[in-house]
C-alpha cells in the first residue's frame, strides 16, 4: 500500500516537472529525453545493485513495458486532441484498475473482497468527481467519438502493462526470486522503462519521418534552457526511476485491483503540487474529488 501511495505521489510530481520541461523542448522530445535519462540512471542501479537482466522474469516485465508505457501511452497522446486532458486523463485512469483486476481474477486467479472492489471503486468516483467535465468547465476541445476509441486503447494498455508486470512477479517468485523488495521494483522498472525508450525511439523516428515532429520551441535566454534541462532531468527522476519503481514494488506486492485505484489519485496529488509550484489554484469540486479519493484510500488500506 505505502508503494502505490509514493507512485501516485511521484508521477504526481512528475506531471509538473514534465509541464516546466515541455516549454523547452516539446512534447515528443521531453518524452524521449525523459526515458533516456531513466533508462541511464535505472541501468546503473540495475546492473550493480540489482540483477540486471538474470531475472526469469525478464520478458514478461519488456511485454508490460511494449504494452503499457509503449500503447498505452501512445493512446492517451492520440486521445489528447479529441478528449482534451480531463476527460483523457479520467477515462484511462477509471478504466485501467478494473481491467488489470479482471484480468488478473481470470488468469492468475487473484481475487479481492467485496470491501477492497467498493472502496477501490469509491476512490474512482472521487477521481471522476474531481475530472468530469461539466457546462460551467467543459473540454477545451471538441470532443469527437474516435477520441474514446484511443482513450479505451490507453486504458487498456495500462492494465494489461500492469496484469503482465504482476505474471512476471509470479514467475519471478516461482523461480525462487525476492520479489518483495524495492530493489526488485527498481530493476523490473529498468526492464519496462528499456522497453518502453525502444517503443518511443521507433515511434518517433516515425514521426521525424512523415515530418511530424513539432519544431523545437524558440528558448533564447541560457537561463532558460539551462532551467529545462532541470526540469528534464527531474521528470525523468520522478516519473520514470521512482515512480515506475515504486509502481512495481507495489504490483510485487499487492494485487493490481488494489494498487491501480491508489495510483489513479495522481492527478488528485498533483493539485497541491500544482498550487505551490505554478500557483494554479484548484477548483471547489476538485477538493470534494480529492477529499473523498483520499476517504477511499484510507478505507482501502485497512479493509480485508
Amino acid at each position: 500500500m505505502f508503494a502505490s501511495f509514493l507512485a501516485a505521489f511521484f508521477f504526481a510530481l512528475s506531471a509538473t516537472c514534465a509541464n516546466r520541461s515541455l516549454r523547452t523542448f516539446g512534447s515528443a522530445r521531453a518524452n524521449f529525453g525523459r526515458l533516456v535519462v531513466a533508462t541511464v540512471v535505472l541501468g546503473c542501479f540495475a546492473h550493480t545493485l540489482g540483477d540486471g537482466f538474470s531475472s526469469a522474469s525478464t520478458w514478461w516485465f519488456f511485454a508490460s513495458g511494449v504494452i503499457g508505457m509503449g500503447l498505452g501511452d501512445l493512446g492517451l497522446f492520440a486521445a489528447l486532441p479529441f478528449l482534451g486532458s480531463r476527460l483523457t486523463v479520467l477515462m484511462t485512469q477509471c478504466l485501467a484498475a478494473p481491467i488489470a483486476a479482471l484480468g488478473e481474477w481470470l488468469w492468475l486467479g487473484t481475487t479481492l473482497t467485496l470491501s477492497q472492489i467498493f472502496w477501490g471503486a469509491f476512490i474512482l468516483s472521487g477521481i471522476a468527481i474531481a475530472l468530469v467535465p461539466t457546462r460551467s468547465s467543459p473540454p477545451r476541445v471538441r470532443v469527437k467519438p474516435i477520441g474514446f476509441v484511443f482513450g479505451f486503447i490507453a486504458a487498456a494498455g495500462q492494465g494489461i502493462g500492469a496484469l503482465l508486470s504482476r505474471k512476471g512477479v509470479e514467475v519471478a517468485a516461482n523461480a525462487g526470486e525476492i520479489v518483495q523488495t524495492v530493489t526488485f521494483g527498481l530493476n523490473t522498472a529498468y526492464f519496462r522503462i528499456v522497453a518502453g525508450l525502444f517503443f518511443t525511439a521507433a515511434w518517433f523516428l516515425v514521426l521525424h519521418r512523415m515530418g511530424r515532429i513539432p519544431p523545437h520551441p524558440v528558448i533564447s535566454s541560457p537561463v532558460e534552457r539551462r532551467n529545462g534541462r532541470v526540469w528534464l532531468v527531474a521528470n525523468g527522476l520522478a516519473g520514470p526511476v521512482l515512480g515506475v519503481g515504486c509502481y512495481q514494488w507495489a504490483l510485487a506486492t499487492t494485487p493490481s485491483g488494489i494498487v491501480m485505484p491508489i495510483a489513479a489519485t495522481t492527478p488528485l496529488m498533483a493539485i497541491p503540487i500544482a498550487w505551490w509550484l505554478e500557483h494554479d489554484r484548484p477548483s471547489p469540486r476538485s477538493l470534494v474529488g480529492a477529499a473523498v479519493a483520499v476517504g477511499g484510500c484510507i478505507a482501502l488500506t485497512v479493509s480485508r
